[in-house]
């Protein structure tokens, strides 16, 4: 079967959750099935439908599992937000024909990934007068400066620069990775990177630290670093880079919760949520975020049968725990596997990939992904500090839908890439070769030679 056609297949599969979220819910609430409500289950399979005609279109040989997983997810996410604020619900669905437009064009537009190795610099200017552009023009809501507001439409622009960095950060590894990697004195069994070579970690960090006391965004800037680390030990490969960095880290945010306040009130309400001093004040999200997983059981309370609403901000912050009350634990350990399956599928198409930065940029873009559903999840379920980042495909909000489709129109480029690489040059790339067996024999599966010749890009 053709990956077209995979794709298809999975999709199918993946279409049936907006019907059944439909289903359940008029149960619910009327009693009976009502036919109008078949509007969004529609809307959305006709949505994926022509994202897929796009797909078999212009990327034939891109990794059918993705799309079908970031449609499952974000057909979840509709189905929740109707459950919870039918306006969101329908604003959500407008973003998600965006995002789905965009990852199409990117699908379209960018024959060869390699080409955004030629400009890792301007995206890396670009991606940081995003971050800061919000210290100096940016709105504060709720407590983090985060929205660049124009007219009635917020943008969050973090939600872009995290694509814009992950690609630096895969063009830069990926032309000093041996300098890096040749360097170092080996300490106590440690082997210690020189002190020049850490100059990128350090600031990095100085970064990550200037959100979190600044835009007082502790979520990103754990994601922004978690990326940075996770791209450099995939180029690197050196475990005292990922040890040094997350003492860094731990070292700053142990500082900052002792120096600024409202760091520290995010901590304590982690350690201790249900202190009868906090419990209905600043620990009091975190508090019914637990209650919810606890109302919700092995099989939850029932799709509109829980009472999630009454957790503040649920369709950003805290979907997943909406996810935890009224699916239980199988509909929460079913997110979990859509994210470990996402996970798992990045990085055997970053394994597949024939140059430096296409890995390490499927390294960097699958780490965006699973590393920031990890905290979210993580902050929900109280296993670390709360953030306010969005559980991605899942949570209400524009930029973060339309970035994650992004980066999932990236991947889909990237995993397609060789295959189609072959065909532009009459031949098979190399990760064909390899599917077909090990029958390609010492010669073709050689590393050297293969690796930079009838594939190029000029072909």
């Amino acid at each position: 079967m053709s990956p077209r056609w995979k794709e298809a297949s999975l999709l199918a599969v993946a279409a049936a959750v907006p019907f059944l979220g439909w289903v359940s819910m008029d149960l619910a609430r009327e009693g009976r099935v009502v036919a109008s409500g078949a509007l969004y289950p529609l809307l959305l399979a006709g949505m994926f439908l022509l994202a897929h005609l796009a797909l078999r279109f212009f990327r034939p040989a891109a990794d059918p599992v993705l799309f079908p997983l970031a449609a499952a997810l974000s057909s979840l996410g509709v189905v929740i937000l109707l459950r919870l604020n039918p306006h969101m619900a329908r604003l959500q669905v407008i973003w998600l024909g965006i995002g789905l437009a965009g990852m199409a064009v990117l699908a379209a537009a960018l024959k060869d990934h390699r080409v955004l190795e030629r400009y890792r610099y301007t995206l890396a200017v670009i991606g940081l007068a995003l971050l800061l552009s919000t210290v100096f023009i940016g709105r504060e809501v709720n407590g983090a400066r985060l929205w660049l507001v124009f007219g009635p439409l917020r943008f969050q622009p973090s939600e872009l620069a995290k694509v814009l960095l992950a690609v630096f950060f895969a063009a830069y590894l990926a032309e000093r990775r041996e300098l890096i990697v040749g360097a170092g004195r080996r300490f106590l069994g440690v082997n210690l990177p020189r002190p020049r070579d850490l100059g990128p970690l350090l600031t990095m960090w100085a970064l990550s630290l200037l959100l979190l006391i600044f835009q007082r965004d502790l979520g990103s800037s754990l994601l922004f670093f978690g990326i940075f680390l996770a791209v450099l030990y995939a180029a690197t490969s050196r475990a005292s880079f990922v040890v040094v960095g997350l003492l860094l880290f731990l070292a700053g945010a142990v500082a900052t919760s002792f120096a600024f306040s409202h760091v520290r009130a995010r901590v304590d309400s982690w350690l201790d949520p249900l202190n009868p001093e906090t419990v209905n004040d600043e620990s009091y999200q975190i508090a019914q975020s637990l209650f919810a997983f606890a109302e919700g059981g092995l099989s939850g309370t029932g799709l509109a049968r829980g009472r999630p609403d009454i957790i503040p901000f649920v369709e950003t912050d805290f979907a997943f725990a909406a996810v935890g009350e009224e699916l239980g634990l199988l509909g929460a350990a079913a997110v979990v596997i859509l994210f470990l399956l996402f996970a798992g599928r990045g990085l055997s198409l970053a394994l597949r990939c024939e140059d430096d930065f296409g890995k390490l940029l499927a390294v960097g873009l699958t780490t965006i992904v699973f590393l920031q559903a990890f905290i979210i999840m993580g902050g929900d379920t109280r296993l670390v500090p709360l953030t306010g980042i969005t559980l991605p495909f899942v949570s209400y909000g524009g930029s973060s839908l339309v970035s994650n489709f992004l980066i999932l129109g990236l991947l889909l480029c990237i995993s397609g890439a060789p295959r189609e690489a072959g065909k532009r040059t009459g031949g098979e790339g190399r990760s064909a070769r390899r599917e077909r067996g090990a029958g390609a024999g010492p010669s073709g599966a050689g590393t050297g030679t293969v690796d930079v010749g009838g594939e190029g890009v000029a072909g």
